[in-house]
């Protein structure tokens, strides 16, 4: 199957189902119990959480979220890439990656094109002569710069070297500005629990070779954990663009005591008109937006672990009955019977008195990628096999060697492994493969399971080097601004970072919160059997 998956020669969900025929028939494990793996709590949670964010997609909610924040941050063009990669990580959280990186892309390509016609045209007005040249003048002040331009005296600029400069510069800017939207998908995925696949996959993962692991992963507790690290990587990510695109002129890029250019004016008007064509906020998007935060808010406050949670409140044995699945299902419930339209209170008989609801099922067929739900399935079937037939045991004998290595090292170079080995298969698969692999080997070193476990999670999301490694990569490369070699360059870096960055969080609030220092009693059981 992991021949199967990183080739692709039948698609990764085809892939999947081959523990339904092959378990039973070559002893593995019955039909029942491999049939029953294919959709458990975690698949049930990562169902409710999609067709939330169906539903936020489906009233153009996000879009809405989007072009507001980045009419408040402004449109510098360091501010407007931070804008971007804000936004895009914010909504990334919650709806796919994908679906998140296929709408801005859009509205930067709006932006950049805005800023290129309006440059053009101040250029030909400026071309008048007897103009003053305001550029020429900056660039005068600094002789040392190569780069600048020789003016003749009437305060024209020849017409060559400046406008190839400027393209370069401005093919530079379009490079980096649609590069920062898909590295930030993939990071802002990160932060939540249902935000990504290869999340769902460690949660799935835990619960069935840890059952007595007290939820120790939960949407909280994830949040609580990768986070601070999505913001860490998010403003690392933020300079290296920066860096390699833009350069670090700090009074250019960052405008400080400049007045606005005719570019970033017209940058601020198409943002501005985008929002006045959706109108004002409507019934509908008001009641998915409350739907929404109640999502989160049930989420936060089920089991926050420093006070009682609802769960335990409301309900007799609730910590032990109710999951992150319920509050999900719970609210896509709501949204398939809350109208999408006020309540009909006038006379008007011909008028439903209520209209339709906010989703219908036909629109959650079409959007929803079953494929994942069955990739989820498929690797909770194998990690579930592995563990019965005494595989996992066995891996996790064989790399008893390990335990002279002291533990965050095997830890980074486990987070290496899996950054480099997620570009070239899906990250649901490559964090499938891997993190059954991962606990055995924990178990017979005696490290806390979740110390190999969660960096292996985060880095399944580090795809940044290949347009085929995720498809928020592949959306930005169809628009046809960057080469290959563009995103291998800055995608190096990124993976460094990332895996910088996950060891660093392992390593420090990671420890007290998961209390990885100790080697828990609930894994001891599996290495017994």
């Amino acid at each position: 199957m992991a021949v199967y998956w990183c080739t692709e020669v039948i698609p990764l969900a085809v892939t999947s189902l081959m523990p339904v025929v092959f378990f039973p028939l070559l002893g593995v494990q019955s039909s029942k119990s491999v049939c029953l793996q294919y959709l458990n709590d975690t698949s049930m949670l990562f169902v409710g959480g999609l067709i939330v964010a169906i539903s936020v997609e489906q009233w153009n909610l996000h879009k809405r979220i989007a072009l507001r924040v980045l009419l408040i941050l402004g449109v510098k063009p360091a501010l407007l890439m931070l804008g971007f990669m804000i936004v895009t990580a914010f909504l990334s959280m919650w709806i796919s990656n994908t679906a998140t990186t296929a709408m801005m892309v859009p509205i930067v390509q709006a932006v950049l094109d805005q800023m290129d016609n309006t440059e053009y045209d101040v250029t030909m007005m400026e071309q008048a002569p007897g103009h003053t040249n305001t550029v020429v003048e900056l660039e005068e002040k600094n002789p040392s710069d190569p780069t600048s331009v020789h003016v003749i005296s009437n305060g024209q600029v020849p017409d060559d070297p400046r406008s190839s400069e400027d393209k370069k510069m401005r093919k530079r800017i379009c490079k980096g500005m649609t590069l920062c939207v898909c590295y930030a998908a993939s990071i802002g995925g990160t932060a939540t629990l249902t935000g990504t696949g290869p999340n769902m996959v460690l949660k799935g993962q835990m619960n069935q070779l840890y059952p007595d692991n007290n939820d120790i992963v939960n949407f909280a507790s994830w949040f609580g954990f990768a986070f601070p690290n999505m913001i860490l990587m998010l403003v690392l990510a933020w300079l290296w663009l920066q860096c390699s695109f833009m350069g670090l002129n700090l009074k250019k890029s960052w405008g400080c005591g400049t007045e606005r250019t005719a570019k970033e004016k017209a940058a601020y008007n198409v943002l501005k008109a985008e929002m006045k064509k959706l109108g004002p906020i409507s019934y509908a998007e008001f009641n998915v937006l409350l739907m929404f935060l109640l999502l989160i808010l049930l989420w936060f406050s089920r089991h926050p672990g420093f006070v009682k949670g609802w769960a335990t409140r409301l309900f007799p044995e609730g910590e032990k009955y109710i999951t992150d699945s319920a509050p999900a299902v719970f609210i896509a419930l709501l949204l398939f019977i809350l109208p999408a339209n006020k309540p009909n209170l006038t006379s008007d008989i011909k008028k439903p008195f209520l209209s339709s609801p906010l989703l219908d099922w036909n629109v959650v067929q079409r959007k929803m990628p079953w494929s994942i739900v069955l990739l989820l399935g498929g690797g909770f079937a194998l990690a579930d096999a592995s563990a019965n037939s005494g595989l996992s045991a066995w891996l996790g004998h064989q790399m008893t060697p390990l335990g002279s290595i002291p533990p965050w090292a095997i830890a980074t170079v486990l987070s290496l492994i899996i950054a480099v080995f997620t570009e070239c298969t899906s990250n649901v698969a490559t964090a499938t493969l891997f993190l059954p692999i991962f606990s055995s080997m924990a178990a017979s070193v005696k490290i806390h399971p979740l110390y190999v476990m969660l960096p292996g999670t985060l880095s399944a999301s580090f795809a940044f080097m290949l347009p085929v490694a995720t498809p928020p990569n592949a959306i930005v490369f169809s628009y046809g601004h960057i080469r290959v070699l563009d995103m291998v360059r800055s995608g190096i870096v990124m993976n460094i970072i990332g895996v910088f960055c996950v060891t660093l969080a392992i390593n420090t609030w990671g420890r007290p919160m998961f209390e990885l220092d100790t080697f828990p009693t609930w894994a001891n059981s599996t290495t017994n059997q």
